[in-house]
């Protein structure tokens, strides 16, 4: 399957496979195509106007406002419009998004709009010819066959857009009025089965007769995919859960010192050669690790003087510890610079160990205190004081516990890391079955 450049919900998705099992067998068997022009009436853009919630005229659909096949009409702004004839949405319409992320998802108008309503300038409007399907049209619109030609001629350009002249070029399989009214019940089929798993596929005609079995059992599989995946989030859920659990038992009566009394503030300011590299390092957001950055010379450092840090050092960002930049140091780290704005704690040998805080900062309880050292008026503007920060109360439990703490916390994220290879191998099954069956041999 494609690629695309946004996320497809699991309805979206089930549609997208069966279009393209559909018109992927057409194209092999060598069915007539035409370029899209010679089987609508028109193509438009939509109305360049500013959205408002104030109901000055009609209601006002942009490309946002199209998700998952629905318009969410109460969550629509209005525009004031002096030609609502013109851009007026009705049954029947296709919108399609021609510029942005989600440049050439499509939105098929398949009932009457409850409410007045005009398109956006950003959006195109295709009206089929009255011997085409719109539903049938919207089929071939959330196939690979579509897409796989929009890659084409979007290629080369420096932002992702369609226009309504490169739209309609497009080559469309030519099929009879009965077999496109098969296509759209098979479609609708596959809509109300993403919703209700036994919902039954109807027959398709010749030369489609077997993509029905075909559909299903590419079903049968993401479905299981899907139940293993959503097995893998519990089992890493129930994972982290240990972790708390364990940490909560350790901590139970535990007496409290300040951080700096178990991890004083230790910072190693580097005496910066104009010809030496200094290489990067950074603590991710929400308790994700650190990461490198890529080294500098000294002549480029251009701030304050960059900080070396060591293993087994605790790595807090200043501005963004509320939200999890901890990371303990790893040897693979050691010897790295951070920026001045980065702290380093250095837990004592016998005292505290280096996971132990860092899991604990990382919790409830320490990022709440975390907040509290992090002052500011917007999460954005909020800068954790150092002195602040070695005044944060940590329970600290013996010695050996936090040891049997940090041997546990090891075998968990070697489990996740067992789980996480799994789930990928699971999540890259589907995409090849259908790069086989849609790229393989005819069927």
């Amino acid at each position: 399957m494609i690629p695309l450049s946004f996320h497809q919900s699991r309805p979206e998705y089930s549609a997208r496979i069966a279009a393209t099992a559909i018109f992927t067998k057409l194209r092999k068997a060598g069915t007539s195509e035409v370029p899209l022009s010679e089987l609508i009436e028109s193509t438009q853009y939509g109305y360049t106007a500013s959205a408002t919630e104030t109901p000055v005229g009609p209601h006002f659909v942009r490309i946002t406002d199209l998700k998952e096949g629905a318009i969410c009409w109460p969550t629509v702004p209005f525009c004031e419009c002096g030609d609502v004839a013109t851009y007026r949405i009705e049954e029947g319409d296709l919108l399609f998004a021609r510029t942005g992320a989600t440049t050439g998802k499509t939105h098929l108008v398949s009932e009457p709009p409850p409410v007045e309503s005009v398109f956006a300038s950003y959006l195109i409007r295709v009206r089929p010819k009255p011997t085409t399907s719109a539903a049938y049209l919207n089929a071939f619109f959330q196939s690979d066959v579509y897409w796989q030609q929009l890659v084409d001629h979007k290629s080369g350009s420096a932002q992702a857009n369609v226009n309504a002249t490169k739209l309609a070029t497009l080559q469309v399989p030519v099929v009879g009025e009965e077999t496109q009214k098969a296509i759209a019940r098979f479609m609708k089929a596959v809509q109300e089965r993403s919703l209700n798993p036994t919902f039954p596929l109807p027959p398709l005609p010749p030369p489609l007769s077997e993509q029905q079995k075909i559909v299903e059992w590419i079903d049968a599989v993401a479905t299981r995919v899907e139940e293993a995946n959503t097995d893998v989030e519990a089992a890493t859920k129930k994972l982290d859960n240990l972790l708390m659990s364990a940490l909560l038992e350790i901590t139970e009566g535990a007496s409290e010192s300040q951080l700096e009394e178990i991890a004083p503030l230790t910072r190693r300011p580097a005496e910066i050669d104009p010809s030496a590299e200094y290489p990067g390092i950074s603590a991710r957001s929400f308790g994700r690790g650190t990461f490198h950055n890529p080294p500098l010379l000294g002549s480029e450092i251009t701030w304050q003087k960059p900080y070396e840090v060591k293993a087994g050092d605790i790595l807090v960002s200043n501005i963004k510890a509320w939200e999890g930049a901890i990371a303990v140091v790893s040897p693979e780290d050691d010897g790295r610079f951070g920026s001045h704005r980065y702290l380093t704690f250095e837990p004592k040998e016998g005292v505290a160990t280096p996971r132990y805080v860092c899991f604990y900062l990382l919790s409830p309880a320490g990022l709440f205190h975390v907040g509290e050292a992090s002052p500011g008026s917007a999460d954005r503007n909020r800068t954790t004081g150092s002195r602040a920060m070695q005044k944060i109360p940590v329970p600290v439990p013996p010695y050996k516990q936090q040891l049997w703490f940090d041997q546990l916390y090891e075998k968990v994220e070697e489990a996740k890391v067992l789980i996480a290879e799994n789930q990928t191998e699971r999540s890259a099954l589907l995409p090849s079955v259908l790069n086989q069956i849609f790229n393989g041999g005819d069927h």
